[in-house]
């Protein structure tokens, strides 16, 4: 069995929210009880719909921000007590490029500064060598070296996320944690930012993390030769103040009966993988 990276069992993000100037504070369970291993070279797809807690769980894998409960090992370290000189260590670990190139890059550096501060911050390079790693990234994500001078807003979306990408592999992580890297682009050029995306992960042996609603874009980078019928949800996401009893995806669920309502689902495994699910584990799918 290869080497683990990421290993997540039980992970839950909450947030204490006041509903209102006299209302009592109420819980919003964002994540709960995530359990998943990321191993090398692999590409691991985290689906859902907007609002379902993604960006919450990929900052959370990203070490932003630290689990309410739950257990997290990067590389074999425990950093679920948010120990900050653990997180520094393994800040080269992993990296994240964000869902927004308009709000992840700040706008009063230049693109150079914007892609040396991880070096400034994590290393001790000298002003050379970071000039010289910042011209590389540059060329990898197809920028030029003039490129290096200009603010961000002198870029187009695309051209900015290539930008975040550059920053993200400044340090040499292993890990990317990709949030919705194409969603807020254009799609004329989506397709140019994934092939970008899946020649680096070549390039440099990278392992990612995918965070997607789009079954279009995790089928392209994550899972290619896989075809299935769509199933077409309908009905709100449950409330995460307050979620329904037993399974929480039961009332948009065709295939849910009398336990699924009462009863929360186990994660089994089978020859399929691992599925909560009692309509699978009773035969009824």
């Amino acid at each position: 069995m290869s080497e683990v990276l990421i290993e997540a069992r039980n992970l839950a993000r909450h947030y204490d929210v006041r509903r209102g100037m006299f209302a009592a504070r109420a819980t919003v369970k964002a994540v709960a009880d995530v359990s998943l291993t990321v191993r090398p070279g692999r590409t691991l797809a985290i689906v859902g719909e907007s609002g379902c807690g993604k960006s919450t769980l990929a900052r959370m894998l990203a070490m932003i921000e630290r689990p309410s409960s739950g257990q997290l090992t990067m590389s074999g370290t425990d950093v679920s007590d948010g120990d900050a000189q653990k997180i520094r260590k393994l800040r080269q670990f992993v990296q994240m490029v964000f869902q927004n190139p308009y709000g992840s890059l700040n706008p009063r550096q230049k693109v150079g500064a914007v892609l040396e501060e991880p070096l400034i911050i994590t290393t001790k390079a000298s002003p050379d060598q970071r000039r010289a790693r910042a011209m590389e990234m540059l060329a990898k994500v197809g920028l030029r070296t003039e490129h290096y001078h200009r603010y961000p807003h002198m870029f187009s979306g695309g051209q900015r996320q290539r930008i975040a990408i550059a920053r993200a592999l400044m340090l040499s992580p292993k890990v990317l944690i990709l949030d919705e890297p194409v969603s807020a682009l254009d799609v004329s050029i989506r397709a140019q930012v994934l092939n970008l995306l899946a020649d680096l992960k070549a390039d440099f042996g990278l392992t990612y993390v995918l965070i997607s609603h789009d079954l279009a874009v995790v089928r392209y980078v994550a899972d290619p030769k896989a075809k299935r019928n769509r199933i077409r949800l309908s009905g709100e996401l449950p409330s995460p103040i307050n979620p329904p009893p037993g399974c929480p995806f039961h009332p948009r669920c065709r295939y849910a009966n009398d336990r699924c309502r009462t009863e929360v689902p186990l994660s089994r495994a089978d020859a399929a993988g691992v599925v909560a699910c009692h309509a699978v584990q009773e035969g009824r799918i």
